[in-house]
């Protein structure tokens, strides 16, 4: 009995001694870390990490000519197709198409037939009912005469004046005149043609000053000012440049856009009508930095953008508009005027990410030409 009781008392002892020993080596509850602790821990992982090492460039805004961009065609000023005022045979066509005339010159001529002899006989009219009248006038002198005989013997010199002066026009009217200097077109009667009035001579194109017309959106008309230099490229390669001559007033119904006109010196006569353009109009002058389009990235809605570095090394993504390109690049706006620039590795950071960069600066005579660029392009 003594000998169950000293066991039971020892394996009691054992099972004390196993608790114990578990309570002493079990760590401690794990407790929820603050938002402060988390934020210090994450800066700490940060800072411990390497940042990624990236090549960088400072650029700087320069002020460019924001254009709007817009599809037209070169077209003559004015056409004009000569026609026959009286009828007649035609005895002289004295142009063949593509002859360049002055204007007042004669294109083709008509017969004469019997309008010179009325215009011989008119005058011989006029003579007599001059003679009346001053005879009429000498009767009332010597009080032979009536006012009414008087009236009546001037009614009759002016009736006669008036014949004359058509008879006159008939002649000159067989000569059909160029009303403008340009160049012949087409010519539309030969010698021994019998034309009435209205029937076509030869068409005359005015080609000085020639014309560059296009339509532009609603949107950008309001940017639009009369005088502004406009340049087209032309679809043979030529470029060409000119004043805004016209801006519409009314929209067209159906694609609810301007009629523009742009001026263009033609006195080579090297321009033709109905060549097709790009033409862009000064609209509004802003500073734009000019960069790679490598260097776009899209953001999640799709919008275009660049990488660029803060003070503290720091990338941030910057939305950026497209005002134009050249061989050399895109200029955009939309970044900061003095802004670095990511030009190598920016596929590999993100916004917010701490960076190493190499910066790149341009050789002198890089700087020199991009400046020469600038300002011709400014101009």
């Amino acid at each position: 009995m003594r000998a169950t009781y000293i066991w039971s008392l020892t394996i009691a002892a054992l099972l004390a001694v196993w608790l114990i020993s578990g309570q002493i080596n079990s760590a401690p509850p794990e407790i929820d870390p603050s938002i402060a602790e988390q934020n210090r821990t994450n800066n700490a992982v940060s800072s411990d990490a390497i940042p990624t090492r990236v090549r960088a460039q400072r650029v700087r805004a320069v002020e460019k000519i924001r254009y709007a961009s817009i599809r037209g065609k070169t077209q003559n000023k004015r056409t004009v197709t000569t026609r026959a005022e009286i009828v007649g045979r035609v005895v002289e066509r004295r142009v063949e198409r593509g002859d360049a005339v002055r204007a007042d010159t004669v294109l083709c001529e008509l017969s004469v037939e019997d309008r010179q002899s009325a215009l011989v006989e008119a005058r011989q009219v006029v003579n007599q009912a001059s003679i009346d009248y001053q005879g009429a006038l000498e009767l009332q002198a010597k009080g032979f005469n009536s006012d009414s005989a008087i009236a009546a013997a001037k009614a009759r010199l002016a009736s006669a004046a008036a014949q004359l002066k058509r008879k006159e026009l008939a002649v000159e009217k067989i000569l059909i005149r160029a009303p403008f200097d340009g160049l012949v077109e087409d010519v539309h009667v030969e010698i021994g043609d019998y034309v009435n009035p209205g029937q076509s001579c030869a068409t005359l194109v005015d080609l000085n000053p020639m014309l560059m017309v296009g339509r532009v959106s609603e949107k950008a008309v309001l940017s639009l000012r009369l005088g502004e230099l406009a340049i087209g490229q032309l679809a043979d390669g030529r470029t060409v440049e000119g004043p805004v001559t016209f801006i519409g007033q009314q929209s067209d119904p159906q694609t609810r856009t301007y009629a523009i006109e742009i001026q263009l010196d033609n006195s080579d006569r090297s321009l033709r009508s109905g060549i097709t353009a790009e033409i862009k109009i000064p609209v509004d002058r802003v500073l734009a930095q000019r960069v790679s389009p490598a260097l776009f990235a899209l953001d999640d809605r799709g919008e275009i953008g660049v990488r660029v570095l803060d003070s503290n090394n720091i990338v941030h993504f910057h939305n950026v508009e497209i005002v134009s390109d050249d061989s050399d690049g895109v200029w955009v706006t939309g970044l900061p005027n003095e802004t670095a620039l990511i030009t190598v590795g920016q596929e590999m950071v993100v916004a917010g990410e701490r960076v190493d960069p190499d910066f790149q600066n341009l050789s002198s005579s890089a700087v020199a030409s991009s400046l020469a660029a600038d300002a011709q392009t400014s101009r």
